[in-house]
């Protein structure tokens, strides 16, 4: 069967099952008195180690709208700071991460292009205000390497990839969570090739599982 029978559909289930999740994750913060809701390695956590795994895809906007991208990997982050502003709904601390991506797959209309990513520099505030779900924000940088010229052609194999976006992380057990992401990507070679149209804004979601450590 033709490729586009099974990467197109891709930008249309993800954040559906994106908005799914939120849509359930909303009664259980309402149902759950704040004084039973059980603790985890974030609220207070400075100090705190995390170390997930995920998955995701994502699609181009406007004229990169017949992009596509699938990506796999891992991270590790570290707590900086205690919580702070304690006493408000901007409760929360800083954290520090780096990702690393061996799966990053372009489907661009001339064919998929396999390439990796490297993701050193993640700051990130997680709102800490509930205990049971916690919203975070970030910004991001980092590098992907592919096979071949993205987007093709005579372009560049290396791309950097700053970028924004949050999530929530839906904590199953004080030191477990389930994580949902949404992020705004873009791609550009920093003039680096012949060309540099790259990706002005691609949209992300991925859903991970995390580890914690605390200290």
């Amino acid at each position: 069967m033709p490729r586009s029978l099974f990467v197109r559909p891709l930008p249309f289930v993800l954040p559906l099952c994106f908005a799914a999740c939120l849509t359930l994750v909303a009664p259980v913060r309402a149902q759950q008195p704040a004084a039973t809701q059980p603790p985890n390695s974030l609220v207070d956590g400075r100090g705190s180690w995390d170390f997930g795994a995920f998955l995701g895809g994502g699609t181009g906007a406007g004229k990169s709208s017949n992009t596509q991208f699938l990506f796999a990997g891992g991270r590790a982050g570290r707590v900086l700071t205690p919580d702070l502003a304690r006493n408000t709904l901007l409760r929360g601390n800083f954290e520090y991460a780096v990702e690393v991506m061996p799966v990053y797959t372009v489907f661009t209309p001339s064919g998929a292009v396999y390439g990796a990513s490297i993701k050193p520099f993640i700051v990130r505030w997680n709102f800490t205000a509930n205990r049971r779900v916690i919203p975070y924000f970030h910004f991001a940088g980092g590098v992907l390497f592919t096979t071949s010229d993205v987007p093709p052609p005579n372009t560049s194999s290396i791309n950097f990839t700053p970028q924004l976006g949050g999530g929530i992380h839906w904590f199953v057990r004080p030191e477990r969570s389930v994580d949902f992401g949404l992020d705004l990507v873009h791609h550009s070679n920093a003039s680096l090739g012949d060309h540099n149209p790259g990706y002005n804004a691609s949209i992300f979601f991925s859903v991970g599982y995390t580890w914690y450590k605390h200290p």
